[in-house]
């Protein structure tokens, strides 16, 4: 019988590997928008996703009826090809390393009302030096007078980048720079223009236009930086950007992060021990334990506000909530976002809702298409199971077609309709019973019964409670069959088969074969024990005659007695097993029969309890029961118990 436990354990074991393949379901009022904001969330580039549309988008007309695309994405697996894992760095398309451009040094003169000011920047590599020379020329060129010779040499010398007075001017206020502020795109975009001073004019320090920008209210996504820079180098009769506001930013829609595959139509072969791909092992049925998370829901994300240059708020839009996709036999856990399974079973996706399905059907055969099913439910197969293959199950397997040299493993019954052919290496366990219409060649174990209507051909059937296969052509030819109750058929041999037919009733057959094992280990000890005991009595013997013994013998003796120690104690644990496993057998209160209601054919062996007989005569409906130990022969008795 199928190990419930292990069976929980591999399931684990496949879904841990099957949570790697993250996919969330997004949406987007394009294509390309819902694409991108995948890639948002796992944080990729859009080449490395895969996705499939859900529902398609329609822009709608006039304004109504639109409908945003929704998609399932998921990241697309790299291949691997005999190459180095790609690091994330060696993604990135942009060289980070920095680049030194050779750049001249520079002089600015700029006339402000305390005076002439100049500011020289130093070279930036192999560029060359601002020279005294080309300064003296823009300072006259600009009508500075009392120019600080000294001064103006130190200011170009040391290039420390900050204005600094070293001449005056006539200063005519009317020839001033003027600087003029508009605002366009609905307050998100702020505009300086700016005249150049005439003769005697001064320019315009960043202060002054920061303040201007001020005066006009703006306020919000100033452009310092840029400001200062424009300063020293200005641009005269044209619209310059100094200001932008910040746009408003949608919150992130809720989703549904899945930990389970929800693309059925990929099959995932993996790899044994000794590195070749078992086809039969396609791993389609994706099972689930109860109070296993299958999915969990990501909540919405609030939106960013933006502001104009003035400092108006704009609101923004936040993330679209939705409904947690609940289907049959799953529920919500405390958090509100978690979908756990309630039961155990197969988790599956249908008409958008997460769903555990206590039955899994195959419509079809168990072949090379569905490969061997592992199941934590019920399994039914509409059709075979081909040679081959394995179905195990949690609950029962229901069996329409016939089963061939598989194997067929349930806690609970097994039903199959046509019959097993098991061609000697076919396996059939059963938590409970076995229904099917004939056994052959097959290893069949049965926690209750074993429920037969035509015959039982030469295979070994071990059943808890009773093995009945009663039908118009109910037979049992050949083979070992076991049960504790009774044992009964139409008809027990075969007039012209050689095969043996040996049925034993009256004992549990699994503690059977542990009394068995344990008495084969008992006969074993004592063999061992007699042995140690043979050489011990040897090297006593030696001792006696020659009051010592060598050193390498003295050893030996220690460890032979020390090695008896130990096979006494294993010999007193496996009697306590066997008094223990007797006792079960002598607790059996059911005396154990064996009936045919047709004949019985000269050959077949009875065993009931201890006792053996071995038919020599053909009877016609009789019941073998035991009775002072002895095996008697009866008219046919009816079983005690109607199978339904």
């Amino acid at each position: 019988m199928i190990d419930f436990v292990q069976l929980q354990q591999i399931m684990k074991e496949s879904l841990e590997q099957d949570r790697v393949i993250r996919t969330i379901d997004v949406t987007g009022s394009t294509l390309e928008k819902a694409v991108s904001e995948a890639a948002t969330i796992f944080n990729l580039p859009i080449r490395r996703l895969e996705y499939e549309i859900i529902d398609r988008g329609f822009p709608g007309i006039l304004g109504k009826g639109q409908k945003d695309w929704k998609i399932r994405a998921y990241e697309r697996v790299l291949e691997k090809k005999d190459q180095a894992p790609i690091l994330e760095d060696e993604e990135k398309t942009i060289d980070e390393t920095p680049v030194i451009t050779d750049k001249d040094g520079d002089a600015f003169v700029h006339l402000y009302p305390q005076g002439a000011f100049v500011k020289v920047v130093p070279p930036i590599g192999k560029g060359k030096h601002i020279t005294e020379a080309l300064v003296m020329d823009i300072l006259k060129s600009r009508v500075v007078k009392d120019i600080d010779v000294p001064l103006l040499t130190k200011t170009i010398k040391e290039a420390a980048g900050v204005f600094v007075q070293v001449g005056d001017f006539e200063n005519n206020p009317i020839n001033d720079a003027y600087v003029n502020v508009d605002i366009s795109d609905m307050g998100m975009k702020a505009y300086i223009n700016v005249t150049p001073p005439g003769p005697g004019g001064c320019d315009l320090p960043p202060e002054t236009i920061l303040s201007f920008l001020r005066n006009s209210h703006v306020v919000h996504g100033v452009k310092e930086d840029f400001i200062r820079s424009f300063a020293d180098r200005p641009v005269y009769n044209e619209n310059v950007l100094v200001a932008e506001g910040t746009k408003p930013s949608s919150g992130r829609d809720a989703y549904i992060q899945y930990n389970f595959e929800m693309d059925h139509s990929k099959v995932r072969l993996r790899e044994g021990f000794n590195g070749q791909v078992d086809f039969k092992d396609l791993h389609i049925i994706q099972n689930v334990v109860e109070g296993q998370p299958l999915a969990k829901k990501i909540p919405p994300e609030l939106g960013s506000p933006g502001m104009t240059v003035n400092g108006k708020v704009i609101p923004a839009t936040n993330g679209r909530d939705l409904v947690l996709p609940l289907g049959k036999n799953v529920r919500v856990g405390e958090d509100n976002l978690t979908i756990f399974a309630n039961i155990n079973g197969q988790v599956v996706e249908v008409n958008n809702k997460i769903n555990v399905e206590p039955v899994y059907t195959v419509k079809g055969n168990v072949d090379i298409k569905t490969g061997n099913i592992i199941f934590l439910g019920t399994v039914v197969v509409t059709g075979n199971v081909d040679a081959g293959f394995s179905v195990k199950a949690a609950g029962n397997i229901e069996i329409h077609g016939t089963v061939e040299k598989a194997e067929l493993d349930a806690e609970g019954d097994i039903i199959v309709h046509q019959g097993i052919t098991g061609k000697g290496a076919g396996i059939v366990r059963t938590g409970h019973s076995l229904w099917s219409r004939f056994i052959e060649n097959t290893h069949v174990e049965a926690g209750n019964m074993v429920v037969v209507s035509d015959g039982i051909i030469n295979s070994q059937v071990d059943a808890y409670s009773r093995i009945s296969c009663q039908g118009k052509r109910a037979h049992i030819v050949g083979g070992r069959l076991r049960a504790i109750d009774e044992i009964i058929a139409g008809t027990l041999g075969s007039p012209t088969s050689g095969t043996e037919t040996i049925c034993e009733v009256g004992f549990d057959p699994k503690y059977k074969e542990k009394l068995g094992i344990f008495t084969e280990n008992k006969e074993s000890l004592v063999k061992q024990l007699e042995e140690i005991r043979l050489n011990l009595q040897t090297l006593i013997n030696i001792k006696k005659q020659r009051k010592t013994l060598p050193e390498d013998k003295e050893t030996f003796m220690k460890e032979l007695m020390d090695k008896r120690t130990e096979l006494m104690e294993e010999l007193h644990k496996i009697d306590e097993n066997i008094s223990e496993v007797q006792e079960i057998l002598n607790g059996i209160k059911n005396r154990g029969r064996v009936s045919a209601s047709s004949r019985v054919y000269p050959g077949v062996k009875i065993i009931i309890r201890e006792v053996k007989e071995e038919v020599r005569n053909e009877y016609k409906a009789v019941t073998f029961i035991l009775e002072n130990d002895l095996i008697r022969v009866v008219k046919y008795e009816e079983s005690e118990e109607k199978i339904s």
